[in-house]
């Protein structure tokens, strides 16, 4: 594999996440620091792996991620769907009706699909975006 740079975009809640994937030894580091220090569970660490595992890519990629916004939930979302993207534009020369592209593979295991849901605003009168406020009858 030649020194190709992928860069993509993903986004859940409001995180966004823009990664560079360069051909490496597996490294991932988020905003400067190692994956595990800046994540502070080892099960956030393994969801935004997990299009790396599916394909069989956890040592082929050096992955630099710059992610924002949100909680910790929200950005390993982002950032999994920013892989996903990234392995799809890098398997983007292969016949993608082979039942090992990547595409399928991460069809079926769900990861392309972007998760839509985000916080409903607040309306007037209620406490918060549903929540009304307490019935007193007397």
């Amino acid at each position: 594999m030649s020194k190709k740079v992928i860069t993509a975009t993903g986004r859940r809640k409001r995180s966004i996440a823009q990664v560079r994937m360069v051909s490496g030894t597996g490294k991932i580091t988020v905003n400067g620091l190692d994956v595990n220090e800046y994540m502070p569970f080892a099960t956030l660490v393994m969801d935004l792996k997990q299009p790396l595992t599916v394909t069989n890519n956890e040592n082929t990629f050096d992955i630099d991620v710059n992610v924002k916004g949100g909680g910790f939930s929200g950005q390993t979302g982002a950032i999994r769907l920013a892989i996903t993207k990234g392995l799809l534009e890098y398997d983007a020369e292969t016949d993608q009706t082979r039942e090992d592209s990547y595409r399928k593979i991460l069809k079926a295991a769900g990861f392309i699909t972007r998760d839509s849901r985000i916080k409903e605003r607040k309306k007037p009168g209620l406490k918060k975006a549903r929540r009304a406020p307490q019935f007193s009858k007397r």
